[in-house]
C-alpha cells in the first residue's frame, strides 16, 4: 500500500510542475489572446473597449487580410506537395539504391535545416539578386546577356514562388531523413518478392514503400503544415517585409504588423484566433482525409 502511494507522489511530482509551465505558457497566452481579440486595444494605453466579435466582422472585409490569408493557402499547398514528394523519393532513392556515400547525401541534404533562418534569408536574398545574382546569371546562357533582370523579390507575380523555393530547399532534408528512418525498417524480403513477381522500381515504390510509411507521412503533414505558417512569417519579415506592395504578405506578418506597427493589438488578436482556429481544423482535415489502415509487417 505504501508502495502504491509512493509511486502515485512520485508520479504527481514528475506531471505537476510540468502541467503548471504547459498552463502558464500555453494555455494562459491561449486565453488572452482569444479575450483581447474582444476589445479595440492599441497595446500600450491603459484605455480597452469591449466591441464584442467587431474584429472579427472588420476581419472579413479587409481586403488585405484576405490576400495575406490566400496567399498563406498557396504557400501551405505548394510548399508541402513539393517538398514532400522530393523528399520521399531522395528518401527512397537513398534507402533501396546501392549509392556510395549514402551518409555523405544525408548530411548534406540535412544542412540547411539546421541554419538559421536569417541565414537562409541572406543566401536567397543573395542567389535572387536581379543584377549579380546566381539564378539570374544561370538564366542569362538562355536569356542572353542584354536580357533585362527578372526581380524575383520585386514582381508581385515572381515574390511567392521565390518564397516557395527557399521554404523547400529548407525542409527536403529534414523530411528526407525522417522517411529514410521508416524505410530502413521495411524488410528486404518485401522488395525481393515483389521483384520476383516482375514489380518494376516504380511499382515497387507505390506498392510496398509509400503503403508501409503512410502513417509516417500523415504525421510529418500536420508539422508541415505548422512550421510553414511560421517558417513563412519569418522569410517574409527578413527577405521582402510584404513587399511588393503587401503581394508577399502572409496571415502571421499581417498579425504582427497590425498588432504591433498599427498600434491595433485587439485587431491583431482577432487575426491569432483565425490562424489558430485554422491551423486547428486544416490539420484535423488532413488527418482524417489521409486516414488509412496501418499495416503491420
Amino acid at each position: 500500500m505504501n508502495s502504491k502511494a509512493s509511486k502515485t507522489r512520485f508520479a504527481l511530482i514528475c506531471v505537476i510542475p510540468a502541467t503548471l509551465l504547459f498552463a502558464l505558457f500555453m494555455l494562459y497566452p491561449t486565453f488572452q489572446v482569444f479575450r483581447m481579440s474582444l476589445y479595440k486595444w492599441g497595446g500600450f494605453s491603459a484605455k480597452k473597449t469591449f466591441v464584442y466579435f467587431d474584429n472579427f466582422v472588420k476581419l472579413f472585409n479587409d481586403t488585405k487580410f484576405i490576400r495575406a490569408f490566400q496567399n498563406t493557402i498557396v504557400l501551405i499547398v505548394l510548399v508541402t506537395i513539393i517538398t514532400l514528394a522530393i523528399a520521399i523519393l531522395f528518401a527512397s532513392i537513398l534507402s533501396t539504391e546501392k549509392i556510395k556515400g549514402q551518409n555523405f547525401f544525408r548530411v548534406i541534404f540535412y544542412i540547411p535545416n539546421i541554419l538559421s533562418i536569417v541565414v537562409i534569408s541572406g543566401i536567397f536574398s543573395a542567389i535572387y539578386d536581379p543584377n549579380n545574382g546566381m539564378l539570374n546569371s544561370f538564366l542569362a546562357i538562355f536569356r542572353g546577356e542584354q536580357a533585362p533582370p527578372i526581380l524575383w523579390l520585386g514582381d508581385k507575380h515572381l515574390v511567392l514562388y521565390a518564397l516557395i523555393g527557399a521554404l523547400v530547399w529548407q525542409a527536403i532534408g529534414y523530411y528526407m531523413v525522417m522517411y529514410m528512418a521508416s524505410m530502413a525498417n521495411i524488410p528486404t524480403s518485401f522488395y525481393e518478392a515483389a521483384d520476383l513477381d516482375g514489380a518494376g522500381k516504380v511499382k515497387q515504390f507505390f506498392a510496398v514503400t509509400l503503403p508501409l510509411v503512410w502513417n509516417n507521412i500523415r504525421t510529418t503533414l500536420t508539422f508541415f503544415i505548422i512550421s510553414t505558417i511560421n517558417l513563412s512569417f519569418l522569410l517574409v519579415q527578413t527577405m521582402t517585409s510584404e513587399g511588393p506592395n503587401g503581394a508577399s504578405s502572409v496571415v502571421l506578418s499581417y498579425m504582427y504588423g497590425q498588432a504591433y506597427t498599427n498600434s491595433s493589438y485587439g485587431y491583431g488578436m482577432a487575426i491569432g484566433v483565425v490562424i489558430f482556429i485554422f491551423s486547428f481544423v486544416l490539420s484535423a482535415v488532413v488527418s482524417a482525409v489521409t486516414k488509412r489502415d496501418i499495416l503491420e509487417y
